[in-house]
This record gives C-alpha cells, sequence and structure tokens, in this order.
C-alpha cells in the first residue's frame, strides 16, 4: 500500500482574510469563494492546500477547539533570496504580521517568516 502526502488543510476563523494573504503568496485562488466554507487550491506543483471555515468544522467535529500554539507552518519557495526581501516587505507593509525579517540562515537559505491572519507561520525562503 502507498500513502502519499497530497494536501495541507487549514482551520480558518475568516475565509475572506485568509484567502486574501494567500493570494498576495501567489495562489491562484479564484474569485467569489470568500464566504465559502471549504475552497481548495491545487498549487502549480501538484500540491492541494485548502482552508476549512470554523463553523464547518465544528460542524463535522462538535468537540473541535481553537489550538494554542505552533504546530505546522507552510515553506513558500521564492526564486531568488532577493525575491524572500520583496515578499517579506511587501506582506508586512499590507499589514500582516512579521515574526522574523529576512537573514541568511546557516542552512544556506534566505529565510523569513510571517503570520497568516489566523497565526499560523509561513515560512518564506530561496538558496543563497
Amino acid at each position: 500500500m502507498a500513502v502519499l502526502p497530497d494536501m495541507v488543510g487549514m482551520v480558518v476563523k475568516d475565509m475572506g482574510k485568509a484567502l486574501a494573504f494567500y493570494r498576495e503568496l501567489g495562489l491562484d485562488i479564484a474569485p467569489g469563494q470568500d464566504a465559502e466554507p471549504y475552497v481548495q487550491v491545487i498549487t502549480p506543483n501538484g500540491y492541494r492546500i485548502s482552508w476549512n471555515a470554523e463553523s464547518m468544522v465544528r460542524e463535522i467535529d462538535p468537540t473541535w477547539q481553537t489550538p494554542v500554539g505552533q504546530r505546522v507552518s507552510l515553506g513558500f519557495k521564492c526564486d531568488s533570496p532577493a525575491d524572500v526581501d520583496i515578499l517579506y516587505a511587501r506582506l508586512t507593509e499590507t499589514g500582516y504580521a512579521g515574526h522574523m525579517p529576512p537573514w541568511d540562515a546557516f542552512w544556506g537559505q534566505r529565510y523569513a517568516v510571517i503570520f497568516d491572519p489566523d497565526g499560523c507561520t509561513v515560512e518564506l525562503f530561496a538558496p543563497l
């Protein structure tokens, strides 16, 4: 039996705010879905990301509780180190909260971390 990772699903408080943030990161999310309980996109490299409204998740699992703390982070590979700086600056200037400004990491990447509207960390990186 083969089991392959195929999708990352996220529970969001406000679908419109979540989708706006991920559109800023370049994901091609169709318009008109900001009030939907479930939205999914397939990335250019074939990976699926879904956003699930808290209200829908509570209907499926009445015991679901809002998580505390970080356990998962999404990583977005940029074309160049300069693009990490540009994207981080654009997102923070737009009003999204930065967590770790761009820096040259010891593992050989230009690396930065920003928070999405639900407080999930999003990593921006490119090879040095």
